[in-house]
């Protein structure tokens, strides 16, 4: 290593490992950058020992450990850059004799204790980081002695409120930044100050807001203090020459809200043009940004953006999607901030609120470059309160490119406004993609009424049901006035088909289920789910009314008697599959209500004459709660479409869906049943087939052979490892159902299934499955039925560990 003479710049080089410690033998070394590499463990003390080093350069790595004492050896050390690494501990006293200082950076680390007092004698300091650590105020008074200082940025100081600082002599002082710090005090005492940038806001600042802090020259962010007697623009809106004062202005006033609050619903597209996603148009959110910034729009709502790109005049605040990552709809574009995105819903009437933030993170490639090392971390608050700390997108969703929606439950709005609010403060990568780019990015808002989980009131069932009913009633009454209820043969009359599901009313548990269906049915449409028309109570019979699909169940089409076996190719298939995959992303992540299905199999998909598919049977869908990660319930279902921590223990999250899907998308690629098909009497399930053929590298012998050689072998095997991914014992290496939706799309890769080799997930398979065998076994036992009618639809029925009604499963009905 003797070429190292007098300066290494390793920069962006992808570098992994450790930082070896016989760096320390270049005396002559002057400067050493490893900036955006993937460098681990601590800084070896041995770099202390080259005295002749001007810059040490380490930003944006993952460094970690307490900083070395011996770095205070180094007395020509004129940069000093840690930023974006996971260091701990406190700052050495030694850093103390590093007098020649002109920069020293530790922004986003977990460095905790008070600020020392030693930063005092970096008089020659132009540029001082302190943002995003774990660090403690007060701000030292002897900070005033930096007179040479250019930049100042210290934000989020924990402990106790603190005085503001006097920077009176700070007279280079261009970029201030002290916000989030519990500071008191006047602003007045800046009033020779000639920074362009002033960051103070969320502090405890009092007093009146001087005419000097609102001139043009100045770039200020004031907001959330409690200053008194503060001017309103002249504009009468909620910002005036780049000065955010938007609480004081605006909010404070009851603006821009000068009616009744009328608003129930707000959907943005952050970043981009009106769009459709979800059934519902995005409004347009397209301009431009700046270092402060508010915007009110028209349609309700507004948003603010403050901060800047230090050493980086040209970074934009809206972004796109440059790396042709495989996102689409509302994740191709996103709006962005160097550090603090508030968006405000207006005019909001009061009430409680489900508000889903959308982020895909596409300024990060997914290759083996730098560019991929990029790491966005932000926190995310609501109403004031912080809901998400250290919020990462590509760690939480997996990846970059993949887009994902966190889901905010019961935010209550008493005004008439509605903040989200996007903060970074300080941690994360600033070098990736460019220099200087960092801060929150969002791709869309959905802001929507909550209905409150755990099940509709009774006053709301029945409401529900008299008016469904209403219609039922009269679909009856013409129907016996033409014998079609008296046991007479029903035929096509060249009219409208509706199908008529008929449950058995002698138990509580045949009632509870047709409300609970009426319920649930009633407050979902979806293109994937099969429609209400309404419901019918007379004397023991229990009627619900549907749409009339005329292709009947996925389990007929598949593996029913011969002659109602439909030929369905692969693309069919691929699309019946992708629509099951839709309807489940939609109960469990889109609707107002969070619905786990708790029987997802092949005779509860329905085919229309497109054979689209269509989730039927919600007799026992569960609400699914979100304050609670799980529901503990009676379990309920079909033997071999079970997940196996619900079969086991009555654990039930929508991962049991999932895993039902799983099942049923193994049925579709084989063409057979899962509990009807046993190759060899060692197997008693298809699904433990598949899971030997994979140990076998032989999985594609699972395709149907009536499919012949008229498939992708590829998408197979890709179909197949979905299923096995699904299907996957543990619950949190399922994939989400959208996901999954993505997945079937081609827009992420499918992840290869991890496969317990010892077996356990085989014995937990079989448990489950012996421990729901071994119950159903003991009750009577016409509780768990399996039959097949040559003049209905195939039937293959749920069961329940307490009882099982008898049900009679959809049949058409013509209506004149």
């Amino acid at each position: 290593m003797k070429h190292f003479s007098l300066d290494s710049d390793l920069t962006r080089n992808y570098i992994n490992g450790t930082i070896p410690p016989r760096l320390g033998q270049l005396p002559k070394l002057k400067i050493l950058s490893l900036i955006v590499n993937r460098l681990t463990g601590p800084i070896p003390p041995e770099i202390g020992n080259i005295t002749t080093l001007e810059e040490l350069v380490l930003e944006d790595n993952l460094l970690g450990g307490s900083l070395p004492p011996d770095l205070g050896n180094l007395t020509s050390l004129r940069r000093l850059v840690l930023s974006s690494n996971n260091f701990t501990g406190t700052l050495p006293d030694t850093f103390g004799n590093l007098k020649s200082l002109n920069d020293f950076r530790i922004d986003g680390s977990e460095l905790s204790g008070k600020i020392p007092e030693f930063i005092g004698n970096w008089i020659n300091i132009t540029r001082l980081d302190l943002q995003g650590t774990s660090m403690e105020g007060p701000i030292p008074s002897n900070i005033s002695q930096l007179t040479s200082l250019e930049s100042l940025r210290i934000s989020d100081l924990s402990g106790s409120s603190s005085t503001l600082p006097n920077l009176q002599a700070m007279t280079k002082l261009s970029n201030l930044d002290l916000s989030i710090n519990r500071l008191t005090g006047n602003i007045s005492i800046f009033k020779n100050l000639e920074s362009k940038t002033v960051f103070l806001s969320n502090n405890l600042l009092t007093g009146e807001v001087p005419p000097w802090a609102l001139t043009k020259r100045k770039q200020a962010d004031l907001s959330y203090n409690n200053f008194s007697n503060v001017t309103r623009p002249t504009s009468g809106g909620c910002q005036e020459q780049q000065k955010n004062l938007t609480d004081e202005w605006c909010f404070t006033k009851g603006l821009p809200c000068k009616q009744n609050p009328e608003h129930r619903s707000l959907f943005i597209n952050c970043g981009g043009g009106s769009v459709a996603f979800n059934d519902r148009t995005y409004a347009e959110d397209s301009t431009g940004g700046g270092p402060v910034s508010f915007l009110f729009f028209q349609g309700g709502w507004g948003y603010s953006s403050t901060g800047i790109y230090l050493e980086n005049k040209t970074a934009q605040f809206l972004a796109k999607n440059d790396f042709n990552l495989s996102v689409k709809d509302v994740y191709e574009t996103a709006r962005l901030a160097p550090q603090s995105l508030k968006y405000y819903a207006l005019c909001l009437a009061k009430g409680k609120y489900k508000v889903q933030l959308h982020f895909a993170e596409i300024m990060y490639s997914n290759d083996q470059t730098y560019r991929s090392l990029g790491r966005r971390i932000f926190d995310i608050s609501i109403q004031g309160i912080t809901l998400r700390k250290n919020f990462n997108i590509a760690e939480r969703a997996g990846g970059v490119g993949i887009g994902i929606t966190e889901v905010f439950d019961n935010i209550i709005v008493n005004g008439s406004t509605l903040e989200i609010h996007l903060y970074w403060a300080g941690k994360g990568t600033t070098f990736v993609p460019d220099r200087g780019v960092h801060g929150p990015l969002i791709s869309a808002i959905t802001v929507t009424p909550y209905l409150k989980k755990g099940g509709l009131s009774a006053g709301a069932v029945i409401g529900i049901v008299a008016a469904s009913c209403v219609l039922a009633a009269l679909f009856l009454l013409l129907l016996r006035t033409k014998g079609y209820l008296g046991g007479k043969d029903l035929e096509n009359k060249d009219g409208p088909l509706i199908a008529v599901k008929q449950l058995s009313s002698k138990s509580r548990q045949g009632n509870r289920e047709f409300v609970n269906e009426i319920g649930m049915i009633s407050a979902l449409q979806h293109p994937h789910l099969v429609k209400l028309y309404g419901c019918c109570i007379e004397g023991n019979q229990l009627l619900l009314v549907y749409e009339y699909l005329e292709n009947n169940s996925l389990a007929r089409a598949l593996f029913g008697p011969e002659e109602h076996q439909l030929q369905l190719n692969w693309q069919t298939r691929k699309k019946i599959l992708l629509g099951i995959a839709k309807g489940l992303s939609y109960l469990h992540e889109e609707s107002r209500l969070k619905i786990v299905h708790r029987d997802i199999k092949a005779t509860n998909v329905l085919l229309d004459t497109d054979l689209n598919a269509k989730i039927s049977d919600f007799g026992l869908a569960k609400l699914d709660e979100e304050e609670n990660t799980h529901i503990s319930t009676r379990i309920a279902g079909t033997i071999g479409y079970m997940a196996p921590e619900y079969a086991m223990r009555g654990y039930l999250t929508d991962k049991a869906d999932v895993y039902s899907f799983g099942v049923v998308a193994l049925e579709v690629v084989s063409g057979k049943s899962n509990t009807n098909y046993r190759p060899k009497e060692d197997f008693v399930y298809l699904l433990d087939w598949a899971y030997v053929l994979h140990e076998r590298n032989n999985l594609l012998e699972l395709v149907d052979p009536r499919l012949g050689s008229s498939y992708s072998k590829e998408e197979a095997m890709k179909m197949l490892h979905l299923a096995l991914l699904c299907t996957n014992q543990s619950p949190s290496l399922r994939p989400l159902m959208s996901s999954v939706v993505r997945m079937l799309e081609g827009n992420i890769p499918v992840k290869a299934p991890i496969i317990n080799h010892g077996g356990t997930d085989q014995e937990a398979r079989f448990r489950a499955l012996e421990l729901v065998s071994q119950v159903s076994t003991s009750s009577q036992s016409s509780e768990v039925q399996r039959s097949k009618s040559r003049d209905g639809p195939w039937i293959d029925s749920s069961f329940s560990l307490q009882s099982q009604d008898e049900a009679k499963d959809l049949y058409p009905i013509s209506i004149d």
